[in-house]
């Protein structure tokens, strides 16, 4: 049919969409950085060090998307370069995996790449003590363990029960975040880092 209002029609035909409430969001790049040793690829990962936030932990190379970052692309590639001190000129971008909106409203934007095999790396001490490779084929021969995470409502105290159907006893959705366990030679991987590794190993060819 003909819209009754072409100029309230141009106004919205002419509209690109983003993500509602975008402003309570905050987006951080990935790097998922492949190296070659031996001519097997393997997935270098780094150990958290102890003076940041969940110290000790095992994670790709990545943090938040600056607003002088021309893109998540070219965050993740700093982030990577900040934290394990290689050069651009030995980094190779292959593409962007796929992206997700975690429940505590992060936007997650992951990128796979290349490490030139004979990179001189200076880790970052501030934010890495330690950097270890695994050989994807081993990652894809390896069923990890997985267990659900529970997330319940939780109004605040002075929510207004009375304004909603059903009040205190409102039918409330509950979530469920599946976390997986990878375990080689002594490392534990889990969470955000377990969840875009599944990813990547379901996307990579069969090694």
């Amino acid at each position: 049919m003909k819209p009754s209002n072409s100029k309230l029609y141009n106004h919205f035909k002419n509209r690109r969409a983003s993500l509602l409430d975008a402003e309570q969001y905050r987006s951080f790049a990935i790097f998922v950085p492949l190296i070659y040793k031996d001519n097997e690829p393997c997935l270098l990962f780094q150990v958290r060090g102890e003076e940041i936030r969940q110290p000790g932990e095992i994670c790709f190379p990545g943090g938040k998307v600056d607003p002088e970052d021309p893109s998540a692309e070219s965050a993740a590639v700093r982030e990577l370069i900040e934290e394990i001190g290689v050069s651009q000129e030995q980094v190779s971008v292959y593409g962007q995996l796929d992206y997700m909106i975690t429940p505590y409203k992060f936007n997650i934007y992951p990128f796979i790449g290349e490490i030139a095999t004979d990179a001189k790396m200076k880790l970052n001490p501030a934010e890495v003590q330690d950097v270890f490779t695994v050989p994807v084929r081993a990652l894809q021969e390896m069923e990890p363990s997985t267990y659900n995470i529970y997330h319940e409502v939780q109004p605040e105290e002075a929510f207004p029960y009375h304004l909603i159907p059903g009040g205190k006893n409102y039918d409330w959705r509950t979530g469920v975040v599946h976390e997986h366990f990878y375990e080689y030679q002594g490392r534990v991987i889990w969470g955000l880092t377990a969840r875009i590794l599944k990813h990547v190993l379901h996307v990579l060819p069969k090694q």
